[in-house]
């Protein structure tokens, strides 16, 4: 399962399912899809994503799927999110996500 994250501020952004379940986790939601976050929430959501990112940046954990061999770090998984984040947030947005369509665009993860 794919997962896209939505705001007017930004690209698209999608990711595996247990990646993206993840991402909201950190951030303190209920990682239920789909979902969304009101634009005067995205700040904090933001804050508690980047501040998860870099107390892992010392335990580098890696994710491997069954499409690629080569492990990725979380926090290289997260840069796309939290670039999205930080757009919202600038331009006082909603962020919501929902499983990608099969010609959804965007920036996959």
């Amino acid at each position: 399962m794919l997962i896209t994250f939505k705001t007017e501020a930004h690209a698209g952004v999608t990711m595996f399912g247990d990646v993206a379940k993840s991402m909201l986790k950190k951030m303190g939601h209920s990682g239920t899809i789909p979902g969304a976050i009101l634009a005067e929430d995205v700040p904090e959501y933001l804050n508690r994503l980047t501040k998860a990112m870099s107390a892992g940046s010392s335990n580098v954990q890696a994710t491997k799927n069954a499409w690629d061999d080569q492990s990725v770090s979380e926090q290289s998984r997260a840069t796309p999110l939290i670039e999205l984040l930080k757009a919202a947030a600038e331009q006082e947005c909603n962020v919501r996500w929902d499983q990608a369509g099969t010609t959804e665009p965007g920036i996959s993860i």
